[in-house]
């Protein structure tokens, strides 16, 4: 009994160090995330404007240093590719609009571990955002912002996420793959 008693510790012992050393956002790993947007980030407001389709954003994020921080902190950088559609009700005329915006972003962040499983990050972006539809009411344009986010492991590869602050939404929420 004694024997598998120490057994059992030794193998959670082992599990959670090698789990807690890999959570870390270290180098030459590579992240893709999908998520929905919530508070649309792209759109005009007020009366007349609607979403038609919710803000959707695709990510990709490789390490290019790590070891920062006593082992906590990693660098990465990525691209992003968003879509938005929406809709405008001209009251006057009573004539429907269709608007997208594609949005196209450079991305760096700084990533810091504090609990297992855990891999929080902050960081900036610059894009350009594609307008189609009428220009009376948007135009093309370059856009930059910060953002901040974290994603939550639960296995060595599947993590839930959220980031505040992108190009696309005020809020994104999805799932993330590491490779």
């Amino acid at each position: 009994m004694r024997r598998l008693f120490f057994l059992v510790i030794a193998f959670v012992a082992m599990t959670q160090a090698s789990f807690a050393q890999d959570r870390v956002f270290a180098k030459h790993d590579k992240v893709v995330s999908a998520s929905l947007g919530l508070f649309n980030a792209r759109i005009q407001t007020g009366s007349g404007w609607k979403t038609a389709l919710p803000p959707i954003l695709l990510s990709g994020e490789y390490g290019i240093v790590d070891n920062l921080i006593n082992g906590k902190a990693a660098i990465g950088v990525g691209l992003d590719v968003g879509y938005v559609g929406t809709k405008y009700r001209d009251a006057s005329t009573n004539k429907f609009y269709k608007y997208s915006n594609l949005i196209l972003d450079a991305r760096g962040a700084f990533h810091y571990q504090f609990v297992n499983r855990l891999d929080t990050y902050a960081g900036l972006l610059f894009g350009y955002d594609i307008v189609s539809g009428k220009k009376r009411f948007a135009e093309s344009e370059f856009v930059w912002g910060y953002y901040a986010g974290a994603r939550y492991y639960f296995t060595d590869r599947f993590a839930v996420m959220a980031e505040l602050g992108s190009s696309v939404a005020l809020l994104n929420v999805g799932v993330a793959y590491k490779f």
